[in-house]
């Protein structure tokens, strides 16, 4: 398994944001993470990447445990969270480099995740300079500069205009073909255009985990079995 969760458990103080969380997900697998605000979907991708600690449980990341070995298994896992955080004073080019020199990945790497990524004519501009879609590109390029095995994909379209969706999903979708990518996303085209997996949380549980189309179910939609399976 790409990413084994067993009896994940986060409390803030009184507030159980992940009750005895346990999933697989395989190699190759794009898999929809949805739920409402709050339902736990942030702190669930936080607790895999290793950007948070939690209160029990285990996570193994291809086997090995991301508490005891997280330099290892961070080295194999992009991440965009849904905030984006940039350094919008260096130029987009520059940046990339900066990320690559972190992970000592190959300088060839650069020119050719910013061609992957639509960023050729942005490449000079310092990121702040930017609009949302494309600070929303250079986020994505970070994430997948050093070839990781998984990817965490948080709101990746958020603020993108409907050719650079189009784009983006294309690219997701030939990540997909030799990456694990966990995908959150409010945009259920999304999940039905690039996942074949749906894992819904609500209330730090999860209550599905389904193929899409199971999910689906009776319903006309994803909307439509999202709001009958969250709604209380």
């Amino acid at each position: 398994m790409s990413i084994k969760i067993q009896n994940l458990t986060k409390q803030y103080k009184k507030q159980i944001a992940l009750n005895a969380i346990s999933l697989e997900i395989k190699k190759g697998e794009i898999v929809g993470l949805l739920g409402p605000n709050g339902a736990g979907k942030t702190t669930l991708m936080r607790s895999i990447v290793g950007a948070l600690s939690f209160n029990a449980g285990k996570i193994w990341i291809n086997s090995v445990d991301n508490q005891e070995n997280l330099s290892k298994t961070q080295s194999q896992i992009g991440y965009l969270p849904e905030n984006n955080p940039l350094y919008e004073d260096m130029y987009v080019k520059e940046y990339l480099d900066f990320v690559a020199g972190i992970h000592h990945t190959d300088k060839a790497e650069i020119s050719k995740v910013i061609e992957k990524t639509g960023l050729v004519q942005e490449q000079n501009k310092k990121i702040g300079q930017l609009s949302k879609g494309y600070k929303q590109r250079v986020g994505l390029a970070q994430a997948i500069i050093f070839n990781p095995e998984i990817l965490i994909l948080d709101e990746p379209t958020n603020g993108l205009d409907p050719n650079q969706i189009i784009e983006i999903r294309q690219l997701i979708h030939e990540l997909g073909k030799e990456k694990t990518v966990i995908l959150s996303t409010h945009i259920m085209q999304e999940v039905e255009v690039l996942c074949s997996r749906v894992i819904l949380l609500n209330k730090g549980v999860i209550i599905q985990d389904k193929g899409i189309e199971e999910f689906k179910g009776k319903y006309s939609g994803l909307e439509e079995a999202f709001f009958e399976y969250t709604h209380s």
